[in-house]
């Protein structure tokens, strides 16, 4: 091979490996900005809601359970369902995506 074919061949194979650094950075870029940075907002507003919780609040928990809360403990919310009947559930499983759904759909009711 003459000197020149081999700066060429150089030239191509390095051109190729920062193309693939791009590639992968963009690759990165994506994932960061369409999954993971709308899934910790998410976390953010779930935690902000749960915090805000208080006696009296209507919400739903992730199994689908209507309650009124009656009683907050540490990490337990007490919801009442009817008159005299209460359960007690984890502040975790108390979801702000599907407490939001059943209050819009009780406003357009």
């Amino acid at each position: 091979m003459t000197k020149q074919a081999l700066i060429f061949v150089w030239q191509a194979s390095g051109g190729a490996g920062i193309l693939n650094l791009v590639f992968m950075g963009l690759i990165f870029v994506f994932f960061y900005f369409f999954f993971i940075r709308p899934q910790a907002k998410k976390q953010k507003e779930q935690v902000n809601f749960i915090k805000a919780v208080e006696k009296g609040d209507e919400v739903v928990t992730s199994s689908g359970i209507i309650g009124k809360v009656n009683k907050i403990e540490d990490n337990i919310i007490t919801l009442e369902l009817d008159t005299k009947t209460y359960i007690r559930v984890m502040n975790s499983s108390v979801s702000k995506e599907m407490t939001d759904i059943y209050k819009s759909a009780q406003k357009s009711s």
